[in-house]
């Protein structure tokens, strides 16, 4: 599956490890949300970077206190009409300062696309190359919005604001 990140299409350095099967020796690596909490702590302590694929009816609060040594997490969209891994991604940025890779995996639409990038992905794994094209060219797409999030953009109303506040000031 292509990796689109940061609007480019990338190759993915983490291989994805399936539960029972044996780890790679120094490879950054993804593993399962069961499989990491059965032992969080000897799965950080290898070498290479960790990242865990954390289904949408899991609470992210689990996550929490390992997200600072978390390289990525990769949040399952198990189904288009089921959104909930939005307010994980929301969760993790905003409330809990997540600054690492936010992946979303599974059915993932075009249109959902703004979405994403407004509740904090920031990397995408596409089912098929023109979506990893057209997801690349969507993050350069839009610049302006009127719904406030944890992406760091102002909003539509800010931007006015403090277009009136130096033209006032001049």
């Amino acid at each position: 599956m292509p990796l689109v990140k940061h609007g480019k299409v990338v190759t993915d350095i983490f291989v994805h490890v399936p539960n029972g099967a044996e780890l790679p020796e120094r490879a950054s690596i993804l593993v399962s949300a069961a499989r990491f909490l059965e032992d969080p702590e000897a799965l950080l302590a290898r070498p290479g970077e960790l990242g865990v694929i954390w289904p949408n009816n899991r609470d992210v609060d689990d996550l929490v206190p390992f997200l600072g040594r978390l390289a990525v997490v990769a949040l399952v969209f198990p189904t288009f009409r089921d959104g909930r891994a939005y307010t994980q991604a929301r969760l993790l940025r905003e409330r809990y300062g997540y600054d690492g890779e936010l992946r979303a995996t599974g059915q993932v639409l075009r249109d959902q696309f703004v979405f994403m990038l407004r509740a904090g992905f920031d990397a995408l794994e596409a089912k098929k190359g023109s979506d990893a094209e057209a997801f690349a060219l969507t993050a350069k797409r839009y610049s302006v919005f009127y719904q406030p999030t944890g992406d760091g953009r102002i909003t539509a109303l800010h931007r006015r604001m403090q277009q009136r506040h130096s033209e006032s000031a001049g």
